[in-house]
């Protein structure tokens, strides 16, 4: 599954890359090298946070769900013990 971005978003991330060569590295990066970065980025290293990102959301909900029986119990058969 590719990860697509909203242009917007990919143009804010192109800039940060380019903000990014201008104050760590000797030379500047254009907006045509940060974009293919970018998708470098996005292709080889984007699958992995995204893949870990499922997993860790996955746990949460898995959590809540075991939670469910607990959180929303109810005894059966009390109708006579509250009378």
């Amino acid at each position: 599954m590719a990860i697509k971005l909203q242009q917007s978003e990919q143009k804010d991330l192109v800039g940060s890359i380019q903000r990014y060569f201008k104050e760590n590295m000797e030379e500047p990066i254009g907006d045509l090298q940060a974009g293919m970065l970018l998708d470098f980025c996005l292709r080889v290293i984007g699958p992995g946070i995204y893949n870990q990102a499922i997993a860790d959301a996955q746990a949460h909900m898995e959590a809540k769900v075991s939670d469910l029986a607990i959180e929303c119990y109810e005894e059966t058969g009390d109708y006579w013990k509250k009378k």
